[in-house]
């Protein structure tokens, strides 16, 4: 049926909501069998590149300039690093630096959360070798001692890296416990069930497939509603002066 102009995607000056329905597809150069749905890029004032790749059996994503950061979502991926290849489920994730000779290939139909950015070097510190790890295998840490908030670094808090990606999971009914206004911008991916987020004066239900782009200093909150937990996805730049 129709939707009669109806959606719940919003783009505003310093946030967005990209919502299933609205998701158009498209390919970049070097793609084979696969395609992007662009989430944010410089073009809706965000600083780096975030896209969902859906990919064939065989498929195998662009050639990336800058650094990347993938994670499955659905299926099954190889990350050839030279002579060493990598096997990637759901729930696992590959951080590769800019200038990793890499491919990363589909060994079945497969979805990837895929984050693109210019590495942003700092004086005296050198960037993080490729790595590769599995959230189930990080430990969750409770946020501001909430144990039904629950924090999950998928990369190391090191100077190494300019950008962290986290997933956060919670409980039906928890929430944040203070309006967050900071300077990091991010990229959220809503994983599974859903909540209400404010973002600057307004307030939207979101649920699992949803991304929002907060830009800097942008007033936000999440609470979940329902009966299942809530999770998503979660960028951020990070460890790096405002000046550059």
């Amino acid at each position: 049926m129709h939707n009669l102009g109806h959606t719940r995607s919003v783009r505003r000056a310093n946030h967005s909501l990209h919502t299933p329905d609205t998701f158009i597809r498209t390919q970049f150069p070097g793609m084979a069998k696969a395609s992007a749905i662009v989430h944010a890029s410089p073009a809706v004032g965000a600083a780096f590149t975030q896209y969902t790749a859906e990919m064939e059996a065989g498929g195998t994503l662009a050639v990336c300039a800058y650094q990347r950061f993938v994670y499955v979502l659905e299926g099954r991926i190889e990350i050839e690093l030279g002579a060493n290849y990598h096997a990637l489920e759901k729930d696992d994730y590959a951080y590769l630096p800019q200038g990793a000779d890499h491919r990363v290939i589909a060994g079945e139909p497969a979805r990837l959360a895929v984050i693109e950015k210019a590495y942003m070097a700092a004086d005296g510190v050198s960037a993080n070798e490729p790595l590769v790890g599995s959230e189930a295998k990080i430990a969750g840490l409770p946020l501001m001692g909430d144990s039904d908030l629950m924090v999950r670094g998928l990369l190391p808090d090191t100077m190494a890296f300019d950008f962290a990606v986290n997933t956060m999971t919670y409980q039906p009914g928890a929430a944040l416990s203070m309006v967050e206004v900071h300077v990091m911008e991010h990229g959220l991916l809503m994983l599974e069930g859903g909540g209400i987020y404010r973002l600057d004066e307004e307030w939207y239900p979101v649920t699992a497939g949803d991304f929002i782009w907060m830009g800097p200093y942008c007033p936000q909150w999440f609470g979940a509603l329902g009966k299942t937990p809530a999770k998503y996805l979660i960028y951020k730049d990070w460890n790096r002066h405002p000046l550059g």
